[in-house]
């Protein structure tokens, strides 16, 4: 019996030499990362050790139990993150994080316990999180993890300021869940369970105004954040409202940031702003800007900017619509796209004025002195920006606005 037992561990330490000359099947020209997930600590002589070398005869060879093993590990779509896990009775042995493809290299099968697990977890920005086990004495080789898109994405922003006030959209596929979250001298929204893309962190990172001094976006796991900062400790109160927008079948997630004090001086500042506006600055080269700058912009993105729709601007665009009426060299009257002529001192005609405000001859040129009139010389662009284009980029909306100014120019120079 004993001499048996010798024989089958003089066995087991010949197949241990032999499987270090063997190759451990990873392929040298192989591009994707090679981790070694080989705990430092291998388990104790066991039962397993002894009939390894009689198992390996109806297991393929000695290699099957005493060959270190690979597993190609990769996600769909590719390039995703994963953690690597080593577990061995419930205990983390060891860690590594990588991003797919990776070869992971695992100890020997007599090398390990049945218990021993690899815990492959994975993730990508815009994909739920997903996570794998594989048993190490398993006979896997490749490993393929499908990434699920997560059920939200933030497919656009926009940002509008005016008379002290400002607004935050983010318009989503689906209804937001969401949390805000009050800091010292701003605050952080979270939208759970949503994708950020390139183009709303793009407008994201451009919003600026006398109230926003920063806002930052990220990716946070499965969750969007967005953090704004304050100016100058600006203490300002947070309401929000979620509407449909039925027409690009999208939902708008609004965040009005207001100051808690000095709401009323901001009222009497835009009334006396909007007061001093003449027929000159809706007259002569001024229309010039204005049309240069309504055929440069999407007419649809247009009005959904200028069309009332509950937002803190309306008032003020009311107001400016029916100042339009006031300074208008035509008897009060105002022309619009394909002849139409209306009179917004009327209050009838003023909604009707509003609902086509897009093709409104000279109320681009009325808002851009509305602006100039309110507004520090550094803030103007971007103030008009978010009152007539907030869905545009910054850049995109300087390039329109110069080559409007350009127009301008030209007809002052024919003169």
């Amino acid at each position: 019996m004993l001499a048996g037992l010798a024989v089958l561990v003089s066995m087991s330490l010949l197949a241990v030499a032999q499987a270090d000359e063997e190759d451990t099947g990873v392929d040298d020209d192989f591009e994707a990362e090679v981790i070694d997930m080989t705990p430092d600590d291998a388990v104790g002589f066991s039962m397993r050790n002894v009939a390894a070398p009689v198992r390996s005869i109806f297991q393929g060879g000695l290699g099957y139990w005493y060959s270190e093993r690979a597993i190609e590990i990769d996600t769909t779509p590719s390039g995703g993150f994963v953690d690597l896990f080593y577990v061995r009775r419930n205990f983390q042995k060891r860690f590594e994080q990588a991003q797919a493809p990776v070869t992971v290299i695992l100890p020997p099968r007599v090398k390990t316990g049945p218990r021993d697990a690899l815990v492959v977890r994975a993730f990508q920005e815009g994909y739920r999180q997903q996570t794998v086990t594989v048993p190490v004495a398993s006979r896997e080789s490749e490993l393929v993890i499908n990434l699920e898109p997560l059920p939200n994405t933030l497919s656009a922003v926009s940002h509008r300021y005016f008379g002290g006030r400002s607004t935050l959209v983010f318009l989503t596929t689906e209804s937001p869940t969401f949390r805000v979250q009050e800091k010292g001298s701003g605050f952080n929204l979270i939208l759970s369970e949503t994708a950020l893309t390139s183009e709303a962190a793009g407008a994201i990172a451009g919003i600026s105004s006398p109230m926003i001094e920063q806002a930052t976006s990220r990716q946070v796991g499965e969750d969007f954040m967005v953090s704004v900062s304050f100016v100058d400790d600006l203490e300002v109160d947070l309401r929000s409202r979620l509407d449909r927008d039925a027409a690009r079948d999208l939902f708008a997630f609004s965040l009005d940031v207001l100051p808690s004090q000095g709401r009323g001086e901001s009222v009497a500042a835009a009334q006396a702003a909007l007061a001093r506006i003449t027929s000159d600055d809706v007259s002569g080269c001024r229309l010039a800007f204005d049309t240069a700058l309504r055929e440069s912009l999407d007419r649809g993105a247009l009005s959904r900017a200028l069309t009332p729709k509950g937002a803190f601007t309306d008032p003020y665009m009311r107001a400016a619509m029916r100042r339009l009426g006031e300074v208008s060299a035509n008897d009060g009257q105002v022309e619009f796209d394909g002849g139409l002529v209306y009179r917004p001192t009327v209050p009838i005609e003023l909604e009707v004025s509003l609902s086509q405000a897009a093709e409104a001859r000279g109320y681009l040129a009325l808002l851009r002195a509305f602006v100039r009139e309110l507004e520090a010389s550094e803030y103007r662009r971007e103030t008009l920006r978010s009152l007539i284009a907030p869905e545009l980029d910054s850049l995109r909306f300087g390039e329109v606005v110069d080559k409007a100014f350009a127009k301008e120019r030209e007809c002052a120079a024919s003169r």
